[in-house]
């Protein structure tokens, strides 16, 4: 039960960044076509204010598709709005994390109004930096990075232990949710915010995207299976 739960958890946290994409794109003005929970077919959909909200097959994941015909019509919104709308994700998580934050400050020492609603953030700000330094040592160190196979693991020992482990669990994966995301590799939401500002600086250095973006989505997939498989080696040790 607590390994369904995991995925729940992680599904709902990957939900949340793709609504925080979503409520960008809305406070800027960018019109949205389809918010999908998940990546491939469709299982279910309902179109609500102009927009198709849809559940599809592969859970762990989702995108916000604006209303643009095409890679041209999109690139014609103003960056500044496009910035807006990939740093909602990110944001979205950060405050996920500070939420959490504040029920667990909570759950330690009781209701007090510094402890729900400034030393969150706090907190937020000096375990994403944390986080931020641990990936230089991850780097001379892959052999310690995990996947979602470890992740579901590792959370279904953490979540055992109780709503406190939990909610650490909750905050530790909104903040690795959000600071790799912002990390200036395409496609990730940090990659596309570079190439927007490269665009910003002279128009023809947006050539350089979808070549890059490729590369990237590459090295990701490779990434993604270098994790599984050691994660599968470690539960098999």
């Amino acid at each position: 039960m607590s390994t369904l739960a995991t995925i729940f958890v992680i599904g709902l946290l990957i939900s949340i960044h793709e609504f925080g994409h979503l409520l960008a794109a809305h406070a800027v003005g960018i019109p949205v076509e389809r918010f999908s929970i998940g990546f491939g077919p469709v299982i279910a959909k309902r179109r609500w204010r102009g927009v198709e909200y849809c559940l599809s097959v592969i859970p762990l994941g989702g995108y916000v598709l604006p209303r643009c015909n095409d890679e041209a019509d999109f690139t014609r919104i103003p960056v500044g709005r496009r910035v807006v709308l990939w740093l909602g994700g990110p944001v979205a998580n950060l405050v996920a994390a500070a939420l959490a934050l504040a029920v667990l400050n909570y759950l330690a020492g009781g209701f007090s109004w510094y402890g729900q609603f400034v030393e969150p953030w706090g907190q937020v700000a000096r375990q994403s930096a944390e986080f931020i330094a641990a990936l230089g040592t991850i780097i001379f160190h892959p052999n310690q990075l995990s996947g979602i196979v470890g992740i579901v693991s590792a959370g279904k020992t953490v979540m055992a232990g109780g709503v406190a482990s939990s909610l650490r669990f909750v905050v530790l994966l909104n903040l690795n949710l959000a600071v790799f995301n912002l990390l200036p590799i395409p496609p990730l939401d940090g990659g596309k915010i570079f190439f927007a500002l490269l665009e910003k600086i002279h128009p023809r250095l947006a050539r350089l995207q979808t070549p890059l973006t490729l590369a990237g989505l590459a090295m990701l997939l490779l990434l993604m299976v270098y994790t599984t498989v050691m994660d599968v080696v470690r539960q098999l040790a």
